[in-house]
């Protein structure tokens, strides 16, 4: 980094919420040494934070790369720790290794828009998946200390965070290196002051079993969001036992169950791996039954792809086609889900808290169950009020604003239907 020391620099970011507040501490480091980011036309040195979760992704990086091979190149993220070998084949960067970033900046927390704020809890996790190369580049677990994440939850809702993000590659572990617990930190997280929500990132179900009652608590503070991101990968225990993830689909269910019994309203999204290797046809519709059954909204559905180094690349995996087929057939029982979902809520009303802003004219809110409101007006970042359902887009409803300002009163009780 001190390399960079005083230049004008470009950033291109790839990957999870994690890479994602990685970028923005280096953007930190490099202006706090008096760097300018510019753009690409106008930098001196372009900085690549790199994302190799699945083989489009590492084509796509190595494809970026190569195109960079000329001018002053950095390279930090997941591929230079464990496909360096890949990346010097297009290019000769500089590289910026994850940990060095965290050790400079000096802070688990920092503020990726005006309205969000981002704390990296942990990295690295306790599972043994046999696909994925995010362990061997993450490597074990190893958790913030809790008056770390303190520190930085209540920093940044001083700076005007309004949302604040706690990420990981497994958020549901923290603490089982240290003898704490996510339940733990998640009460003292909501006795800070300040008009901020949370929202927790992935958590294996693996994980969240052994937490499973203490969560359900700790989402009834005010200041979680009631939104789960639940990975599940399948729906077949033959496959999910090839993947080594530690669980049955039955464990799922009891986990989404147990949920929507106290907040049944809450958003619970998942993730989906296709044509992993011995897929069957049955295992397949048992995927299709545990997403219907689960009702998940918002679903990352991704192909299988071999990553090198894994367990899982050692076997032959089901023809492109076929990966294909089942991709199309998940995303489009995943869309029917979304419908329903938000058809739901048309016509209600709920609470919002403004957090982005994409164009002029509108802004994109989310409900106390991280349900994407857009709702057209100029409201400043971090305005809470109300807005009435009047659209559902699939994706996310559209609202209209309710002008009455005692709807700041802080209660945010949601009508069930």
């Amino acid at each position: 980094m001190d390399r960079l020391r005083g230049k004008r620099f470009y950033i291109e970011s790839y990957g999870c919420t994690y890479n994602q507040a990685d970028t923005q501490k280096l953007i930190d480091i490099l202006q706090d040494q008096g760097c300018t980011q510019v753009g690409l036309d106008d930098a001196e040195a372009v900085i690549v934070n790199t994302c190799t979760v699945v083989e489009a992704t590492e084509r796509r990086m190595l494809r970026r790369l190569r195109q960079f091979a000329d001018r002053e190149l950095y390279v930090t993220g997941c591929m230079p720790i464990v496909q360096m070998e890949a990346i010097r084949s297009v290019c000769t960067p500089h590289v910026i290794l994850p940990d060095r970033i965290r050790e400079r900046h000096g802070s688990v927390g920092t503020i990726a828009s005006g309205a969000v704020g981002i704390v990296q809890v942990a990295s690295g996790c306790t599972g043994r998946c046999s696909y994925c190369i995010t362990r061997k580049a993450r490597g074990a677990l190893a958790s913030a200390s809790r008056q770390e994440i303190i520190d930085a939850v209540r920093s940044l809702a001083v700076q005007g965070a309004r949302e604040i993000r706690l990420t990981g590659q497994d958020v549901a572990a923290w603490g089982l290196d240290t003898g704490e617990s996510l339940p733990d930190l998640l009460s003292g997280l909501a006795e800070i002051e300040g008009r901020f929500r949370l929202r927790l990132g992935m958590m294996n179900p693996a994980t969240v079993l052994g937490i499973l009652d203490d969560l359900i608590d700790a989402y009834a503070d005010e200041k979680v969001f009631r939104f789960l991101h639940l990975p599940v990968q399948s729906g077949s225990d033959a496959v999910l036992e090839r993947m080594n993830r530690g669980y049955r689909a039955t464990d799922v269910i009891a986990i989404v169950d147990a949920f929507r019994m106290r907040y049944p309203e809450m958003l619970i999204s998942s993730d989906f791996i296709v044509g992993f290797p011995g897929e069957t046809d049955d295992d397949f519709r048992k995927t299709l039954d545990l997403l219907e059954r689960a009702q998940f909204v918002k679903v990352n559905v991704t192909r299988y792809s071999r990553r090198p180094g894994t367990p899982a690349a050692a076997f032959p995996d089901p023809a492109d086609r076929v990966k294909k087929q089942r991709s199309r057939a998940l995303v489009a029982a995943a869309n029917r889900i979304y419908d329903r979902y938000s058809a739901r809520w048309v016509g209600r009303e709920t609470p919002i808290l403004v957090t982005e802003k994409v164009r002029s004219g509108s802004v994109i809110c989310r409900n106390p169950c991280y349900l994407n409101v857009v709702v057209r007006g100029d409201l400043p970042l971090g305005y809470e009020g109300r807005a009435v359902v009047t659209e559902n887009r699939r994706h996310y409803v559209v609202g209209e604003l309710l002008p009455d300002p005692q709807t700041r009163s802080g209660d945010d009780t949601l009508v069930q239907v």
